[in-house]
């Protein structure tokens, strides 16, 4: 790694950690997986929902408010309005209070509401996380989930009185498991609690000694918590949210048993035979026993968003529970916002509405979508939007709003303060000179449904590309653990859907050799779709990544590493290293790398500049691997896109144009170069040592501190963007000696909340520069990656799970060989990811 790049890395992740997760004060691995799927989310419509004792009313969590309704009323009234978000309400038996969560900035409390008096007490303080409270039978106490000891989700017993909280003590905590678990803690975490109708127990989710999914139901004795019984063996996924019946004879949860989706079942307190209760391809969760056992309330996604439904358990007739009216607790007003480009064109845009309350708001029927970071230097809390199509309306708080608009990144983004009433923002064009010639802007890594809060169509992800100006979406088809959500919506045909072209690829999931990106498969989905998962009949490492790269290549596929690394790679100090990258590049069975990804892209590139040090015109490619139906994402759809310079969208167009490198990736930044007048991708016969001409430009929605050329991993040249950071053009003459490759790249190791990500990021494609008799050679680079498979193949030679003995050294002759390539010191001729003459150009 040279100086340059070692000094920017330790200033991007120093900087980087000024971006804190939300919630970070969780010690579990893959927050964008629990953080969604279990802890609540702002949300339009209703997330949580309780019956009131007698059964002719239910109270909800909608748009961050709790609302009371009388069910056959058209009328909601709001019962509580922050500060925060408040949610999982529970009513007491004697029908005078209810318990819920409120999310205010960076923190979950337990707050009782007096409903006689509207009196809020908050229950529990600090920097935890309370979630999940639920009243006993005789309401006296209350058991909840919190992180506050281990930073893990335990269960807790306290009793509830006028004082608040008494004698609060774990219930089910603390357990270490013997596995290794790739998803989940080491410790063991309980969550999901009810009653039991006596009192006496305590069913909950838990998942000792369970490698994958959240946990198995079971039972605790609530003056016991010695006293655990095991009632079913189900792969969860933070939602069963199990409930016996007031009869104490059945169990209602949420599973996706054998589906994609969930729905709602019933099994008895053993456990015996599992039948379900409700079907669909959506999701029915959160359900409630109505206090007469007659009738189940739960949440589903059926039409896209929340929505509250009302079922009775015999006959199966239900209605939604939806108000017409909405009674606020303060003053609110109209607020109708028209978004439009310079010449008065309507645009569709992303937009966060911040009311005066400290609240963000959005209209009845838009998907509130939430950053998974925030920059607490600059915000109180995580940033909220919406995709407005043009011309919306929302409802607001008396007092100022702060508006910000943005139409991707050709547009200058608006930031106004303004009162209720009828707005329009203006977003003027800001794109690359023509010159650079016409771009196409694909996100290459999408997933339209991967266990959110919503429930996506392609239609759906087509107008949040279209908000976000993007042309193009791979929406990669990928399992977790064992549903696939979007099986159905495989096809090797596109759609274009309102301008955007969407096609469907595969994300093949193995997390020891590296995910891989699968672009255009022309016939089928490739499976199995998993390999190396731990203590399953599956835990073989085949297939490996090249194993399936050569499937998908025999379907006429692209194939692609994708969200390589987030911290620099040094083989001698890993601990384990696994990552096959350098093994299948070898190898010719790589396509393209996501330099701008679910990743640091400052780490991926320093991998990615020894490569091509070698040789290998190795594309960069770029993908968010946003979960689109998600209410908390690392960002919108788009947010980490490639430029292709390609006039049209067929198949083959978009295959020549990603694996030539014929573009750049960007988080933000606009990058145009020209060399010679070859564009990136292309490459330049010199005769002898001499000059190039470089011309190049930036446009930025964000301001950008480093904005620079680099020839063969080096900065050569460092550019000067005007004071605003935003724009520059630079045209200048460059001495080269030695053959090589050249690009341009912007960065700002400083995060800003318009780019939903580490830090703002770009870099072009290389232009190759070949001049006669001066090859390209790098022989700390060739011992790098010697190293680098030296560590894989130590690693998979140490595994002890292949099938076979014939898979083991099949496995181990294909490292062996991809380090014979390295250790060669030259790539093998005329395979992919290559090294091609200037005769293939």
């Amino acid at each position: 790694m040279n100086l340059l790049l070692r000094s920017l890395l330790a200033v991007s992740f120093a900087l980087a950690s000024v971006r804190d997760p939300v919630l970070k004060q969780i010690q579990l691995p893959h927050n964008y997986y629990w953080r969604e799927m279990y802890i609540p989310q702002l949300t339009s419509g209703p997330s949580s929902a309780a019956w009131s004792p007698d059964g002719a009313s239910v109270v909800y969590s909608m748009k961050g408010s709790l609302w009371r309704q009388v069910l056959g009323a058209d009328e909601a009234v709001e019962l509580t309005h922050g500060p925060g978000y408040d949610y999982q309400p529970d009513w007491s038996p004697d029908g005078h209070s209810i318990v819920f969560v409120r999310h205010d900035r960076d923190a979950i409390h337990l707050v009782c509401l007096d409903l006689g008096t509207g009196r809020e007490q908050m229950l529990t303080q600090g920097e935890g996380v309370d979630l999940e409270p639920r009243f006993s039978p005789d309401g006296q106490r209350i058991v909840f989930v919190s992180s506050r000891q281990t930073g893990h989700f335990d269960l807790y017993l306290a009793g509830l009185g006028a004082e608040g909280l008494t004698d609060v003590r774990p219930l089910v905590a603390g357990r270490m498991s013997k596995l290794d678990r790739y998803y989940y803690s080491p410790f063991d975490h309980a969550i999901n609690p009810s009653w039991s109708p006596d009192g006496k127990r305590i069913v909950y989710v838990g998942n000792p000694e369970i490698g994958w999914g959240t946990g198995d139901l079971w039972s605790v004795a609530v003056d016991n918590p010695e006293d655990k019984k095991h009632i079913l063996t189900e792969e969860t996924t933070w939602s069963a949210r199990p409930e016996l019946a007031h009869d104490g004879k059945r169990l209602l949860y949420a599973s996706y048993q054998g589906r994609a989706w969930h729905q709602l079942w019933l099994t008895t307190p053993e456990g015996r035979s599992p039948l379900p209760l409700t079907f669909g391809d959506f999701d029915r969760t959160n359900g409630r026993w109505s206090p007469d056992d007659a009738r189940i309330l739960y949440i589903s996604n059926e039409a896209g968003n929340t929505a509250l439904w009302q079922q009775t358990v015999l006959g199966g007739a239900r209605s939604e529970i939806k108000a017409k009216t909405l009674r606020w607790k303060q003053p609110m007003a109209q607020l109708t916002l028209s978004l439009t480009d310079a010449k008065d064109s309507p645009l569709p845009g992303r937009v966060s509405a911040l009311g005066a309350d400290g609240r963000y708001y959005a209209p009845d029927d838009a998907w509130i979508h939430g950053d998974d970071s925030v920059d607490h230097s600059l915000q109180s809390q995580e940033t909220r939007y919406f995709h407005c199509p043009a011309r919306c309306t929302l409802t607001v708080p008396a007092g100022a709003v702060t508006l910000t608009a943005t139409h991707g990144f050709a547009h200058v983004p608006a930031i106004q303060a303004v009162q209720a009433g009828a707005i329009t923002l203006t977003l003027p064009a800001n794109g690359l000179p023509a010159r650079f010639g016409p771009h196409l802007s694909a996100d290459l890594h999408v997933h339209m449904n991967y266990g959110g809060h919503y429930r996506q169509r392609q239609e759906g992800l087509a107008a949040q590309a279209a908000a976000e100006d993007l042309d193009i979406v791979y929406n990669l088809v990928v399992n977790k653990e064992q549903r696939i959500p979007d099986l159905t919506e495989f096809s090797t045909a596109s759609r274009t859907i309102g301008g955007v072209t969407i096609f469907q690829g595969q994300e093949l999931h193995t997390s020891y050799w590296g995910h891989l990106g699968l672009l255009h498969l022309d016939d089928h989905l490739l499976t199995p779709d998993f390999a190396a998962y731990r203590h399953t009949a599956m835990a073989s490492l085949v297939p490996t990544n090249g194993m399936i790269a050569d499937l998908a290549h025999a379907q006429g596929a692209l194939v692609g590493y994708v969200h390589p690394f987030d911290d620099p790679i040094v083989p001698e100090k890993e601990k384990s290293l696994s990552h096959a990258l350098p093994v299948d590049v070898a190898l010719g069975r790589t396509d393209y790398v996501e330099i701008v990804s679910f990743a640091n892209p400052v780490a991926t590139a320093d991998v990615w500049y020894r490569l091509l040090n070698l040789g290998f015109h190795l594309p960069a490619g770029a993908g968010t691997d946003a979960m689109t139906n998600y209410a908390s994402l690392r960002g919108p759809v788009g947010l980490n896109r490639i430029f292709l310079r390609a006039a049209n969208r067929d198949p083959e167009t978009l295959k020549a144009a990603i694996k030539s490198g014929h573009g750049f990736v960007t988080n933000g930044p606009l990058l145009g170069l020209l060399v010679n007048g070859k564009a990136p991708g292309e490459t330049i016969a010199l005769p002898a040592a001499g000059t190039v001409t470089v011309d190049t430009t930036l446009r930025s929605i964000v301001p950008i501190a480093d904005w620079e050329i680099v020839f063969n991993g080096k900065v050569i040249q460092r550019l000067t963007p005007r004071p605003d950071g935003t724009f520059g053009e630079a045209t200048m003459t460059l001495p080269i000696t030695t053959s090589g490759w050249l690009l341009v790249r912007a960065v700002n190791p400083q995060p800003n909340p318009l780019v939903q990500d580490l830090f703002p990021y770009a870099t072009t494609n290389p232009v190759w520069i070949e001049i006669a008799g001066k090859s390209q050679t790098s022989p700390e680079d060739t011992a790098y990656f010697v190293r680098w498979i030296d560590c894989v193949i130590e690693s998979a030679g140490a595994r002890d799970d292949y099938n076979t003995e014939a898979e083991k050294k099949a496995v181990l002759d294909d490292l062996r060989r991809a380090r014979a390539v390295y250790a060669g010191g030259v790539p093998l001729p005329g395979e992919r990811g290559t090294a091609p003459s200037s005769s293939d150009q």
